[in-house]
């Protein structure tokens, strides 16, 4: 169970990636600093996790005009607290100019588990650095968990159709991956913010110890100005896990209002 715990954490932010191996991005951002997204995690009914996204103006420059920091933490809560405990922190800073993440730190802690990460990232070489060394990237366009999450949202869906499939590619566990999502469609889901039309995706998963077979992962977005993410699902070995937005403040534009760019 703590495997699936851990899992699913990161994959609130890794399985919100949109797509893309040098794709096209919106040049206005659908984010904006002060934005900060509160989810919860369900197994089956019962309480597991809550994980919260925020958005601010970094501190630091970096070189840049725009330096923005995005943060990410995820623990566990509950029932499952008391025999697991997860704490960890995720934060990325990225150009706003094109969303590509500058520096990326992490903080895991997960029971006695401790660990602190760091990578820096150079688009032009297609290198990314961390502790461990350095790792090549096939693209010009590498991301850390939490900037893929952003960069994501910043994509252009417009000619996409059912079926059509992308790949990101982020850095993460001293590796560098890619990471296939495949378009849905739009349907409307019910939230606690009311009834929004949202895109679906399915992003890609692997069977195992901890996945059916034949288990899909399915992710709603908003099919407005902010595309947020308002729930995700995915049936495991044993029940199904659930992720669900609680609240969303700060949001560049009003929830559920459509733009050009939607779909």
């Amino acid at each position: 169970m703590k495997r699936i715990i851990s899992f699913i954490l990161l994959s609130i932010m890794l399985t919100t990636v949109g797509f893309a191996q040098t794709l096209p991005y919106l040049k206005d951002p659908t984010f904006q600093p002060g934005e900060v997204l509160k989810y919860k995690l369900r197994y089956g009914f019962i309480s597991a996790a809550t994980g919260t996204l925020s958005v601010q103006k970094s501190k630091y420059s970096f070189g840049v005009n725009d330096a923005i920091h995005l943060s990410a933490f995820g623990q566990t809560s509950g029932a499952f607290s008391k025999f697991y405990t997860v704490k960890n922190q995720y934060d990325s800073y990225i150009d706003q100019s094109n969303f590509l993440p500058i520096l990326y730190t992490e903080n895991i802690r997960e029971n006695n588990y401790r660990r602190v990460e760091y990578a820096t990232f150079d688009h032009k070489i297609k290198q990314v650095k961390g502790k461990k060394g350095t790792f090549k990237s096939p693209t010009a366009q590498t991301f850390d968990l939490v900037s893929a999450y952003y960069f994501s949202r910043n994509l252009d869906f417009s000619g996409l159709k059912s079926g059509d499939k992308f790949k990101i590619t982020y850095f993460l566990n001293d590796e560098v991956a890619q990471l296939g999502v495949e378009y849905i469609g739009v349907e409307k889901v019910k939230s606690v913010l009311g009834e929004l039309e949202c895109i679906k995706l399915s992003p890609e998963i692997s069977p195992g110890r901890i996945f059916k077979k034949n288990s899909r992962l399915y992710l709603w977005v908003t099919n407005d100005g902010n595309r947020i993410p308002v729930k995700a699902q995915v049936d495991i070995l044993i029940g199904s896990v659930t992720m669900d937005l609680v609240s969303a403040d700060g949001l560049k534009y009003p929830l559920g209002k459509r733009v050009s760019y939607s779909k």
